[in-house]
């Protein structure tokens, strides 16, 4: 090996050639052999080697972990590639030459720009997983133990990857909005269910789930399908509840008018439970009044239709009798004779054995009323014509009495007012055959077409006026006998006047003119309201009502003039009976 100098001027420091100068400077001062020399020397080289060979096993070794360095930067930019998808923007370099370290270089800035975005797009997945898992354990109602956000497969960053889920996120977003909707639609039905039937719309809506209290914001309100289901639940229930105290307060209604009808209940009273008929009619829709089915309302209905059904007994005696007076009343204005105490005595026991229902008994009553309308009304003509036989009757009896009177034509008050009524009188007499004639012509028909006899206060119209018109005849026949008595006794006075010469007129006996047996109201001529027809041709018997039945001595006075009018009824029936008329067929 060659010796160097010790100093190197040009260098200017210690080297190898510099050092091996010097150590043969020792060596010669020392005095060691070549031998030594060359194996000291050998060892030296020895050594120097080694530290080259470490050096470059260093090197390669540096070499290896560059290139590793190296594959693992080219790897995980492909895989940054992949997972986040279609990537040129960023700049790749294309560059695959020169050094490691420039290829290094030339990789890390894009490596470090991808894992940059790697981080903001696993954040964005993050987000929006995190959401769509907060949805759906708000629809299935059961809330996640784990802390944190949800796992991200850190394979898919793509945005195709992130448009589904964010895809995913809005369908989700969209189903929270309709079942918050549908949930604030249920709680806004159950709000008005129980405004409507009068219950506590918090306690009930907050056993469906506390989160539906209107104190906690809309956004807080459960959307799960349990909380859904028993929503649902609960409004039929209330529908349904609605439904069954509407049908009840329906049927109380009813009762409640069926009983105010019954009883005659006044309108300040019916009033009173306006609240109760006025849904009588409506269907389960159109109630939306608050607390129109309330259960102490439906209560307050119960006891007023119980009240009114204890009640019901007693009024419905008086009302019975009401409409029994007035069903007798009709019967009357249509000279109708009935059993009133019978009937009276009927309802009392009706009403007290409860064999009947009392909307039956007046519905009865009702029938009973209206048929004795109906059958006034067939009889308003023919009675029409009886008042006005019974008037002409009056009139003829008080012509009678007038033309009996001696002082009629004295000039006293009231003689020309007298005088006109007789003049009147005479023109309606006049008319009264007439007037039976069709009477008993309307009569007949009348009986003909309902096959029952017309009777006037019990009596048989026919019979009546068969015998008027006896005793009518009778009368007639006694005027004419009177007639040729008198010019008998004329003729008589005129011969004795001729042989004796004239004497004095005895006094004017009283008239023993037979009156015609009609009807006569109560109270002489003046008439009254309540006229009763009888068929005694006299009071004592004395004459027979059939037409041979006149008195067996022509001389004798006739009988008083019986009132017709004023005669009972159990009076003309015995004479009818006694007398034995013969009445016409129907």
């Amino acid at each position: 090996m060659a010796v160097a100098d010790a100093h190197d001027p040009l260098l200017g420091e210690t080297t190898c050639g510099s050092l091996l100068q010097k150590l043969q400077e020792i060596w010669d001062e020392v005095g060691e052999s070549d031998e030594e020399r060359d194996k000291m020397l050998l060892q030296i080289e020895q050594e120097c080697l080694d530290v080259y060979k470490r050096k470059v096993e260093q090197a390669a070794k540096s070499r290896a972990q560059l290139l590793q360095s190296l594959s693992d930067a080219k790897l995980e930019l492909s895989t940054l590639v992949s997972a986040l998808g279609d990537l040129s923007f960023v700049g790749i370099p294309e560059k695959t030459s020169g050094t490691i370290k420039e290829q290094l270089a030339a990789i890390a800035p894009v490596l470090e720009q991808l894992l940059k975005q790697k981080e903001e797009r696993v954040k964005e997945f993050s987000d929006v997983q995190s959401q769509i898992q907060k949805i759906c354990e708000e629809i299935t109602g059961t809330l996640s133990d784990q802390a944190g956000a949800p796992a991200v497969d850190e394979s898919d960053l793509s945005l195709k990857k992130l448009d589904q889920y964010q895809a995913k996120f809005q369908e989700l977003k969209k189903e929270k909005s309709d079942r918050l909707h549908k949930v604030l639609e249920f709680v806004s039905t159950v709000h008005d269910l129980c405004a409507v039937l009068g219950m506590d719309f918090l306690s009930t809506i907050t056993e469906v789930h506390p989160s539906l209290n209107d104190s906690t914001g809309v956004r807080s309100k459960s959307i799960s399908n349990d909380t859904l289901s028993r929503l649902a639940k609960t409004v039929l229930a209330l529908k349904e509840d609605k439904k069954q105290r509407l049908h009840k307060l329906q049927e109380l209604a009813t009762q409640l008018i069926d009983l105010w009808n019954l009883m005659d209940t006044p309108e300040e009273e019916r009033r009173l439970f306006d609240h109760v008929t006025c849904n009588m009619s409506a269907s389960v829709d159109e109630v939306t009044v608050r607390g129109a089915l309330a259960l102490d309302l439906i209560e307050q209905a119960e006891v007023e239709v119980d009240r009114l059904d204890q009640l019901k007994s007693s009024r419905m005696k008086e009302i019975a009798f009401k409409k029994q007076a007035e069903l007798e009343e009709i019967f009357s204005c249509a000279h109708i004779e009935i059993d009133s105490e019978a009937a009276r005595e009927k309802i009392m026991t009706q009403i007290d054995a409860g064999n009947i229902e009392p909307a039956e008994l007046l519905a009865d009553m009702d029938c009973q009323i209206a048929k004795a309308k109906e059958e006034g009304l067939s009889r308003k003509e023919i009675l029409d014509r009886v008042e006005k036989w019974m008037s002409a009757c009056e009139e003829e009896s008080w012509l009678e009495d007038y033309n009996r009177d001696e002082n009629r034509y004295n000039a006293s008050r009231g003689a020309h007012l007298n005088l006109k009524r007789a003049e009147k009188a005479r023109i309606l007499v006049n008319k009264i055959p007439a007037m039976v004639d069709t009477l008993v012509s309307k009569t007949r028909a009348w009986e003909e077409d309902r096959g029952i006899p017309f009777t006037y206060d019990g009596v048989p119209l026919l019979a009546m006026l068969d015998e008027y018109a006896m005793l009518r005849q009778e009368r007639e026949e006694e005027k004419r006998r009177l007639r040729d008595q008198k010019k008998f006794h004329e003729q008589q006075n005129t011969e004795q006047e001729s042989v004796f010469g004239p004497r004095p007129s005895p006094a004017r006996p009283a008239s023993s003119t037979k009156k015609v047996v009609g009807p006569r109201a109560n109270g002489g001529a003046n008439g009254a309201p309540n006229r009763r027809l009888s068929l005694n041709a006299h009071q004592n018997g004395s004459r027979s009502t059939t037409k041979e039945g006149k008195r067996d001595s022509i001389g004798a006075r006739p009988a008083a003039p019986v009132n017709y009018v004023a005669m009972s009824k159990e009076d003309a029936a015995s004479h009818v009976s006694g007398t034995d008329p013969v009445l016409a067929s129907p």
